[in-house]
């Protein structure tokens, strides 16, 4: 440590003669010292009041108040009473004076005239050990002051930590309620496209008008799936419902039903299962999403005439099962390769956005092949020279057995009827429900709350009820099936609820509140049927 950051060594001379004190300045003289000088033990308490003091070199003899008493005064002040002292003194130097010296509090006592290189020497230990002082005081400052500092940025930290916990709470509870404020009103609209496509053949600009309708209202809810999944994903929150399911069969699936998409686009599409049966422990529904993004990438960026290949193989001395999904379409550069699975990227386009979305399909394949325990990668030769994507996924570590695997037939015949009771406030979704209810030879009355729905229970006796969650007045949709749960009139009637709200959390809190379903608006056809199907009358 340089001495330059420390403050001078203050020494206190005291003489009642001038050039005794000049003299032995003179003899101390040393860089970093600094004599303070006093003719009197007054001038000297004076000093002694300002300055810090490392050695205190006091004449005895002295007129008013000799060395002994400014000694014994320096010693009853708590500031000054661990100030070495050395006395000097030119008379007698008697055993009783040096007593009293010592009883003063003296650390020595010499006598005039002064041998300079025995006072030096005295003098310098007194300095040193001073200095030493300093410099354990001034680490012990600088400890103290990274100590505060440490402190300061730790409290810091935890403030932020509290704040961006604060902000992905807000941001969660945002991204759910503008869900549920997106979905609301597609489930009308999907319904009376449902009901369009029901009411048998029409024209072909109401054909043409219902596909659209349909082709958008489908990419709205992915849309809005996709970022809440990329959310849930980016805090841990997605979790696998795993099964033993069979990959061959779920991309074959998937595959199927992207095939009508894909040929509207006049994309030729072909699928290649070089396995018959690769069983595996996984979400079906979440691998079925990972393929089906990868399709829908793939056909975005395949124009009319071009080609998508979906292949299925396996490395299974590895135990691995390998999907690529294939195109002809518009290709990667390198830039595009190195941030491609990140969300929110996207290629470069056109201010039209031909190909549109949010750039978390991806994102979203990534995420939930990773928690598979997979992986997924991409290849490109460059742009317009098409692209491959790779999703591989750990299989089952038993035999790979031909057809070992039954997948159930959806398709099962409808219960004819069923009464079911709608409770929903929003008038359109709760009517277009009624009239595709009605057109799949169900029988159907709506209520606008809580209370109505459960005059209607008493009234219209059904065997299912199908509720909105956030219903006006005094019962929502959790209170009505409580209610409902709690009469024994009505406890075992089938209860699906059906609500903007789709996150793992708002599943429990319905399941909990004595729902038997969960659906998620706006709900497609084929999972209401899919609903509704084995409930007897």
């Amino acid at each position: 440590m340089s001495a330059t950051h420390l403050e001078p060594v203050y020494f206190l001379l005291v003489d009642d003669l001038a050039e005794n004190l000049l003299a032995l300045e003179a003899l101390l003289r040393r860089e970093g010292l600094v004599a303070l000088k006093a003719k009197s033990g007054t001038e000297a308490l004076e000093l002694l009041l300002k300055y810090d003091v490392a050695l205190a070199i006091l004449d005895v003899q002295m007129p008013i108040m000799d060395g002994f008493e400014l000694a014994e005064l320096m010693r009853g002040t708590e500031r000054t009473r661990r100030v070495p002292i050395i006395f000097l003194t030119a008379g007698s130097a008697d055993r009783q004076r040096r007593f009293r010296g010592y009883e003063a509090g003296a650390v020595d006592f010499l006598h005039k005239p002064i041998e300079p290189d025995i006072l030096r020497s005295k003098t310098d230990v007194f300095f040193e050990l001073y200095r030493q002082r300093q410099e354990v005081a001034l680490q012990r400052d600088e400890l103290r002051i990274a100590t505060d500092e440490n402190v300061r940025l730790l409290n810091e930290s935890r403030k932020y930590a509290a704040e961006l916990k604060e902000a992905d709470r807000r941001k969660d509870e945002f991204l759910a309620m503008l869900a549920h404020e997106l979905r609301n009103p597609l489930a009308p609209v999907r319904n009376a496209v449902e009901i369009l496509r029901l009411s048998g053949p029409t024209n072909d600009t109401i054909e043409s008008a219902r596909e659209i309708l349909s082709r958008q209202v489908a990419h709205m809810s992915r849309l809005i799936d996709d970022l809440l999944d990329v959310a849930r994903i980016a805090r841990g929150k997605v979790r696998l419902r795993t099964e033993r399911c069979d990959l061959v069969e779920i991309v074959r699936q998937t595959s199927e039903d992207y095939r009508p998409t894909l040929a509207s686009s006049g994309v030729h599409f072909e699928i290649v299962l070089r396995q018959r049966s690769l069983p595996l422990m996984a979400d079906p529904t979440r691998v079925a999403q990972v393929i089906g993004n990868l399709l829908h990438n793939a056909g975005k960026f395949t124009p009319p005439g071009g080609n998508v290949t979906v292949e299925v193989d396996a490395e299974l001395d590895k135990g691995i099962g390998i999907v690529t999904v294939s195109d002809t379409g518009a290709g990667l550069d390198a830039d595009v390769m190195a941030h491609l699975f990140e969300p929110f990227c996207q290629a470069d386009q056109p201010l039209d956005r031909q190909n549109g979305g949010l750039g978390l399909g991806l994102a979203l394949v990534k995420g939930l092949a990773e928690l598979h325990g997979g992986s997924v990668s991409a290849s490109s030769e460059g742009p317009n020279r098409g692209a491959a994507f790779t999703m591989k996924i750990p299989l089952m570590k038993v035999a790979v057995v031909a057809n070992e695997l039954s997948v159930s037939e959806s398709a099962k015949s409808f219960a004819g009827g069923l009464r079911i009771l709608i409770v929903e406030d929003n008038v359109d979704a709760a009517r277009s429900l009624q009239m595709l209810l009605k057109f799949l030879g169900y029988q159907v009355e709506v209520a606008g709350d809580g209370n109505a729905g459960l005059n209607a229970v008493k009234a219209f006796h059904p065997n299912v009820v199908i509720s909105d969650l956030g219903l006006p007045g005094e019962l929502d949709g959790y209170a009505l099936a409580q209610a409902l749960r709690a009469d024994p009139s009505s406890a075992s009637l089938h209860l699906i609820a059906l609500s903007g709200y789709g996150a793992d959390e708002d599943r429990k809190r319905t399941r909990a509140a004595g729902f038997d379903q969960h659906l998620v608006k706006p709900v497609e056809l084929t999972r209401l049927k899919d609903a509704l199907s084995g409930i007897s009358p």
